[in-house]
């Protein structure tokens, strides 16, 4: 669904809360929903399956650090063989 075929409406928390399955089914069937509270935005309800999509992250770390540019750079970097320091407790 794309953003244009979405119906953001917008609840004050006093309606959000009356109406709680309502919001949930338009979140659902509409797309987001944006709560106020005193007058200023406080949170928006999105469906289990937008947010699923918006916060999916491709891959894993070893991925990422295998296909970056750096991994043929020739950066070198060296470690002190120092031991730790003392910490007065």
């Amino acid at each position: 669904m794309g953003v244009s075929a979405m119906s953001i409406e917008t609840w004050t928390l006093a309606e959000a809360k009356a109406k709680f399955s309502e919001v949930v089914d338009k979140a659902r069937a509409s797309g987001p929903q944006t709560i106020t509270k005193n007058g200023r935005v406080a949170v928006v309800v999105v469906s289990a399956e937008e947010w699923e999509r918006k916060t999916r992250r491709p891959g894993n770390l070893a991925e990422f650090f295998a296909e970056s540019p750096l991994r043929s750079s020739t950066l070198e970097v060296s470690r002190t063989k120092d031991a730790p320091r003392e910490i007065d407790l």
